[in-house]
This record gives C-alpha cells, sequence and structure tokens, in this order.
C-alpha cells in the first residue's frame, strides 16, 4: 500500500533540530493560532494544518518521544516494542488483530498515531512575561541629583475582552469528540484511542478572543513616570517593577528596565563617583600658597593651595563628589587639579620681575634631566 509523504517535525515547526522546549512550545503556539478552526471557518487546509501541527507537537514536546522521533524518523518497524502498559496515554484494543497481515500497514500514519495517543492534553500553560529594557538619556545634573522622567513604551498588557484567557464564552462540549477527550482511530486490523486534536484531549472547547487572537494579550502604548536615582551614570540599570510584558493566561508581568545614559559636563569629569576638575592658579599662587574658590556640586567652596605646588598636581575634597547609588548616604570626592598659569610678559615692569626672580632662584630644575634620561 503507498505511503504518503509526511513532513518532517521539525520542519513542519519552523524550528531545528536542537531547538529548546521553549522554542518548540513558541513556534507551535503561534502556528496553532494562526490555523485554528475557530480563526478559520470552514477552511478544510487550515483544519488539516492545524491537526499536523497538533501532531508534531505532541511527539516534539515529549522527551522520549522525541528522542525516539530523531533516531527512528517514521520508521516505526525499527521502533522497540514498549507494553501497552508503560504508554498510559494510549490505549490499545487487539481484539481480532492479526500479526501475519500487519505488512501492509502504512507504518508512517501507525507511528504517528501511535504518538498522538499518547499526547496529553493540552492545557493552557502560564508563563511569566518577559523583561522589556529601554534606553533613557538624561544630562548631568540629572543623572547626579535624580529626576522623574515621562516615557511613553509599548508592552505587551493582558486582553480585557477575555481577561487574559485567550477565550471567551463558556466552554462547549466539543462535537468531535463528544466531550470524551478521544477518539478512536484505526490502522490496519488495530484499533486504538487517540487525543481528540479538536479540543486537545480536554473534551470542552471555547472559542478564541478575536481581538488577541488567543493570545491573551496585545500591545498597547503607556506613558509612565520613571524615577531616576541620584548618583545613576551610563549604563546603570533602572527597574520598574510589573510594568514589563504580561503574562500568559494570567501570569504575573515581568519587569521594566531603563538603561541610563548620561550626557558629559563641559567642566567635570565623572570617574564612578568621583569628579575630577582642571582649575587654574597664578605663578605667586603656586609659589606662595593660597586659598582659593574652586565649583563644587554644591556651590563654590575654599580650596587650600600650598606653597610650592607643581603645575598639575592634584588636591582632593572630600565627600564632593557624586551621591553613591549603591551606598545611600555617602558621596565620592572631588579632585582637583591645579594648573600653574604663566603670566605674559607684555609690559617691561612684568619682565624685569621675571628676571629679578630668575636671578633670586639660580637652581636649574632641568639639571638631573639628561642623568635620568640616560642620554
Amino acid at each position: 500500500m503507498p505511503t504518503t509523504t509526511k513532513q518532517d517535525y521539525y520542519e513542519l515547526l519552523g524550528v531545528g533540530r536542537k531547538a529548546s522546549q521553549k522554542e518548540i512550545r513558541q513556534a507551535y503556539r503561534k502556528l496553532a493560532r494562526k490555523y485554528h478552526p475557530d480563526l478559520n471557518p470552514g477552511d478544510k487546509s487550515a483544519e488539516e494544518k492545524f491537526k499536523q501541527v497538533q501532531e508534531a507537537y505532541d511527539v516534539l514536546s515529549d522527551a522520549k518521544k522525541r528522542q525516539m522521533y530523531d533516531q527512528f524518523g517514521f520508521d516505526a518497524e525499527r521502533r522497540t516494542a514498549v507494553p501497552p502498559e508503560q504508554e498510559p496515554g494510549a490505549h490499545f484494543d487487539f481484539g481480532g488483530f492479526d500479526f501475519g497481515g500487519a505488512t501492509g500497514t502504512n507504518f508512517r500514519d501507525l507511528f504517528s498515531q501511535f504518538f498522538r495517543g499518547g499526547a496529553r492534553a493540552e492545557v493552557p500553560e502560564e508563563e511569566p512575561g518577559s523583561d522589556l529594557e529601554y534606553g533613557i538619556e538624561i544630562d548631568f545634573w540629572e543623572a547626579v541629583r535624580g529626576t522623574v522622567k515621562k516615557v511613553t513604551i509599548s508592552r505587551l498588557e493582558s486582553c480585557t475582552t477575555c481577561g487574559g484567557s485567550g477565550a471567551v464564552g463558556s466552554p462547549q462540549t466539543c462535537e468531535v469528540c463528544g466531550g470524551t477527550g478521544h477518539v478512536s482511530q484505526v490502522s490496519g486490523r488495530m484499533r486504538f484511542n487517540v487525543a481528540c486534536t479538536r479540543c486537545g484531549g480536554t473534551g470542552r472547547i471555547r472559542a478564541l478572543c478575536r481581538v488577541c487572537g488567543g493570545e491573551g494579550r496585545v500591545r498597547r502604548a503607556e506613558t509612565i513616570d520613571v524615577r531616576i536615582p541620584a548618583g545613576v551614570q551610563s549604563g546603570s540599570r533602572v527597574r520598574v517593577p510589573g510594568h514589563g510584558n504580561a503574562g500568559t493566561h494570567g501570569a504575573p508581568p515581568s519587569d521594566l528596565y531603563f538603561i541610563t545614559n548620561v550626557k558629559p559636563h563641559p567642566f567635570f569629569e565623572r570617574r564612578d563617583d568621583d569628579l575630577y576638575s582642571v582649575v587654574p592658579i597664578t605663578v605667586s599662587e603656586a609659589a606662595l600658597g593660597a586659598k582659593i574658590e574652586v565649583p563644587t556640586l554644591d556651590g563654590r567652596s575654599l580650596l587650600r593651595v600650598p606653597p610650592g605646588t607643581s603645575s598639575g598636581q592634584k588636591l582632593r575634597l572630600r565627600e564632593k563628589g557624586v551621591p553613591s547609588v549603591r551606598q545611600p548616604g555617602k558621596r565620592g570626592d572631588l579632585y582637583v587639579e591645579l594648573q600653574v598659569v604663566v603670566p605674559k610678559p607684555i609690559d617691561e615692569r612684568v619682565r624685569n620681575l621675571l628676571r629679578e626672580l630668575a636671578r633670586l632662584e639660580p637652581e636649574n630644575p632641568r639639571r638631573d634631566l639628561f642623568a635620568r634620561a640616560g642620554a
């Protein structure tokens, strides 16, 4: 008897042979919604496709059946026999079965029917929603002081029409199986019961929600207030609990995360919670020492410049940096790099003062330069 070539189960679901159970489940649900008879009334080809997708999922969602399928494909003759009592989903009736006449049986159909018979009723499975991530740009002062930003996002919310169940109306008795959840099929001279593909073995059916297409979720835009805590920096993750995608079939929603991108400041350079700045001083302030005012996050602060300060020397102002996100109540430090500004000899008086300074301090600062350089 000729056999009809069956499409590979992995190809049917559109997944690779190493696909995870989650990928297989997602592919099945997408195709089941597409070809479900309730969404394609009167379309026989869609109904047949729905049955094929159901059959493929019944096999690939079961670890043992998938292993056997990967090993033997549709060749049931090479399958190791398993006692019926070890296959609780398949109910065989061997009455009148003639093993001698089994040679004409379509073993490809027998194999697929056997797997369908072991399928469990397809019960909606709750899965929590997936997390969402959005980038958000803030300026330097918003990051340092904290702020509240209004942001519009797009997320999957529970369908209000069906309450997230994906189905509407009261459950009705399946007209195919009469509410039993299984139907009788015959292959050759062997008869056995298999799960009803129309109701998934439950014996009850409900109309799919046409608003969400049976998904139980719809995509909507939402504007929310995002509180940015003081001290965040570029790459920080700000969590908004319960504002990620809604879960399936009433499962709780996940979380929403905002990844911050902080604009640079023209004066302060930030490194973690510390700040760095460059402040110019005069030659006399560097030589004699002085008290100068420098900008900080809190306004002007006094900084003591010690006598004999060299250009490029860094002084620290404790607790004048950025508030710490990880350790509330603590702040980083502010490091001020001093740059000595040499006066321009614009008149004779300035030049005379510089000559007098050179005469009073004849020491050559480059005296050991060549020795240290090995030249």
